[in-house]
């Protein structure tokens, strides 16, 4: 149920308006008021623009602008050839963004923060071994900014394993993948920027490139990637700087780009003169893939990719691989933002890739997105599901009439929290879809979620 077009109810508060207020305040105000008291259902259609401008006698660029300051509150959703609907106001802010709308007793479906059994004591051993080391004292004081060169070469080592060839003067380690792509972006872009981004990305850089005031454009998705006559349509007309990209398993649509797809990526970046921001986030739970595009395009490519999906959340460990000439821009950011990453830290993680433990840790967490992808698939069974067989997430397309928001709503009434594509997209459209995160609730309770989430879905088409 979409709910009632707004002319088919009876009384609204915004009909006799006071005249000396102004009629677009008043008309904002008013429905503002409608949608948070309820009498305006979440699902409901609202006029058209023009019908919206006739009734009330408003030009037609006021009535947009009534739209659009709604929309800005989070109180309305305009959706291409459909139209302006009620949003579902009851859901908490920043779902699929902020990790605390995701309380105790919730099953998260929303955020992956994938753990093996035996982590914990992973840990203390390390500690220990970290502790009997000869050169602990010197991780109580400050560190080089882009890290000790020893821990840069072992990084460098790392990521060979990813194939990707780099010397250890390339490398800088960081405090996360996000923290890679806040350097990146503030170290080697200005406000005003335009940056391109499939037109469904990772929300994390939705949320960076917003706060760096950067203009993100839309690449329209195909089925496998990106569709690239569109983004060469794109740089040809509106002088892009960037390109953010995730090619090998695209969160959260999960696809791997081919080999002939990145090559026609690089391509389009040389002839645009595009800077690449390549996010490996995810990269290690494919086996065997095509070259990374930092080593197809190393001169223009930052590669950015981090412990805490392959490791542990906590681990706040990542790295950033880029060109030579690169490298002191991004320092400076560095210093700007955190000095150093924690030397602790970086030791125990260091010591973990030298020691083979990061590489079996990988191997194991690839069995086990394997495993959820099968609960998940055997969950969902006859529903349209999106996503890689070896993948800690999966995209979950909504039928016509179905509203994402409120499924999301009744989902976390039954203790499960999704996120709906609203974090996701870049595009002025957002889908009715979900993202499903599989990483982070217990085996044995992922597949009774799953089903839920499915019982919901088809209650609601």
């Amino acid at each position: 149920m979409l709910g009632r077009p707004l002319n088919t109810i009876k009384k609204l508060s915004w009909i006799h308006l006071p005249m000396s207020r102004s009629r677009y305040k008043a008309l904002v105000d008013a429905l503002a008021g409608d949608i948070r008291s309820g009498r305006l259902l979440p699902g409901t259609r609202l006029p058209t623009h023009r019908q919206l401008a006739s009734r009330e006698g408003l030009a037609l660029v006021t009535a947009s602008r009534v739209y659009a300051e709604l929309q800005a509150m989070g109180l309305v959703s305009g959706e291409t050839g459909r139209g302006t609907f009620v949003r579902e106001t009851s859901l908490p802010p920043g779902l699929g963004i902020d990790q605390k709308t995701v309380t105790p007793g919730v099953v998260d479906l929303n955020f992956n923060y994938p753990a093996l059994p035996g982590q914990a004591e992973l840990l203390r051993n390390g500690l220990r071994q970290l502790a009997a080391s000869g050169d602990l004292e010197a991780l109580l004081r400050y560190q080089p900014h882009a890290g000790r060169p020893h821990e840069r070469a072992s990084v460098a080592r790392h990521l060979q394993a990813r194939g990707l060839t780099v010397g250890a003067e390339q490398v800088l380690i960081v405090s996360g993948a996000q923290h890679g792509l806040t350097v990146a972006l503030m170290a080697l872009l200005k406000p005003g920027d335009v940056i391109v981004a499939d037109a469904l990305t990772y929300s994390g850089f939705k949320v960076l490139a917003e706060a760096l005031h950067l203009e993100v454009l839309a690449i329209p998705v195909l089925e496998h990637g990106p569709d690239l006559a569109a983004l060469d349509h794109l740089c040809r007309n509106r002088r892009v700087r960037a390109l953010y990209s995730m090619p090998t398993l695209h969160n959260p649509l999960g696809w791997v780009m081919s080999r002939e797809a990145r090559d026609g990526l690089v391509d389009i970046a040389r002839r645009h003169d595009l800077l690449i921001l390549e996010d490996a986030a995810y990269a290690f739970l494919v086996d065997n893939p095509p070259p990374p595009l930092a080593h197809l395009a190393p001169e223009r490519t930052v590669y950015v990719s981090g412990l805490s999906k392959s490791v542990a959340t906590g681990l706040r460990v990542g790295f950033v691989a880029a060109p030579l000439h690169q490298v002191p821009a991004l320092e400076r950011a560095v210093r700007a933002t955190t000095w150093n990453t924690p030397g602790v830290l970086t030791a125990l993680a260091c010591a973990w890739i030298d020691d083979g433990t990061v590489l079996h840790l990988e191997a194991q967490k690839r069995d086990d997105a394997q495993a959820r992808q099968h609960v998940a698939a055997k969950a969902l069974a006859g529903l349209p599901w999106v996503g890689h067989p070896a993948s800690y997430f999966l995209w979950l397309p909504l039928g016509e009439d179905a509203r994402a928001d409120r499924i999301a709503k009744d989902l976390l009434a039954r203790q499960i929290a999704v996120s709906t594509a609203e974090p996701f997209a870049t595009s002025a459209h957002v889908p009715h879809a979900l993202r499903l995160a599989l990483g982070s609730a217990p085996l044995e309770t992922l597949g009774p979620a799953l089903e839920t989430v499915k019982w919901v879905v088809q209650a609601h088409t």
